[in-house]
This record gives structure tokens, sequence and C-alpha cells, in this order.
């Protein structure tokens, strides 16, 4: 079954997801978000192609989207949420991983996949936010998870830093 664009609920293009997170090529891994709710859930979406880098060497003989890479790609559509639920385009934060639980990989994601990453709010809390995710091609689940991630504004993670 296909994914059902909500109308009535946010979305975001390229250009509006590149002023909510820092992120670019090649580590840019939405293309854009549909159906967010504000404060609950929201989908992102990423067009997979031949052309990006890690397909050289994961695996040359049969491409495949590293795992990882597609946690990564559900964590910027949680900190795209979390800056529109918290209002705060144009404001440099950033998102940073505090955790990643439950991970499975259950299905590979190869060049030509349409990604969904179905993003849910576990609990948001201040700078720290819980989210359920899943990435589907499709009916097709390809990998979950449950992750907590941090905002932080530069300078404090600088200071973070030490």
């Amino acid at each position: 079954m296909a994914l059902v664009i909500d109308p009535e609920l946010g979305s975001a293009d390229i250009l509006e997801i590149k002023r909510m997170i820092p992120h670019r090529y090649p580590v840019l891994l939405i293309d854009r978000m549909v159906n967010i709710a504000v404060g609950k859930s929201a989908v992102g979406i990423k067009c997979v192609t031949a052309n990006e880098p890690h397909f050289e060497g994961h695996f040359p003989v049969r491409p495949v989207m590293p795992g990882v890479l597609i946690i990564e790609a559900m964590a910027q559509t949680a900190a795209v949420l979390v800056i529109r639920t918290l209002d705060l385009l144009d404001h440099d934060l950033l998102v940073y991983f505090m955790s990643i639980e439950e991970a499975k990989f259950r299905s590979p994601v190869e060049p030509g996949d349409v990604l969904e990453l179905h993003v849910e709010i576990i609990r948001g809390r201040g700078k720290v936010w819980k989210f359920n995710g899943v990435a589907k091609v499709g009916d097709r689940i390809c990998a979950e998870a449950i992750y907590t991630a941090m905002i932080m504004e530069p300078d404090a993670a600088a200071k973070a830093r030490g």
C-alpha cells in the first residue's frame, strides 16, 4: 500500500528542511517531509539513488543502503519534527543522538527505492526527546528503532566537549 499523504497535515520541501537542520550533502538523508502532525509524528521521504557515495563500497556487487544511514535518516526526520513542533525555524540548532535502542534491520534498501521514515514522538521534554521510528519501502518494513536525542545550540555543544 502506498503512503497516503494527508493534505490537512504539514509538509516541508528540501529548502525548508535545510532551514531546520544543518545537514548537507552527502549526509542530508531526507528529501521532503509529509504528514507532519506537530507534537506527534511525521514521515520523511528519501529517494534512494545509485549516485550516493556509500553505494560504491556497500556493496559494489549489490548496492544496499547501510543500516546506520537508515537510522540517521530517521533521526533527521525526528529533528525536523521537533524544530517544527517548537517553532524554531532558522535557529541553527543541532540534534545529537543519546541512545539507539531496539534497532532491527529487516529488509535491504536499494537504489530506486523510495524510503518512508515514519517517526512518532514517545516523549519530548525540554532538550531531550525520545522517538519510535519505522523505515518502510511501500508496505515492507526495512528497519525500526527507538532512539533518544538532545537538542543543543552550537555554542553549548562546543562547551560540552570541553
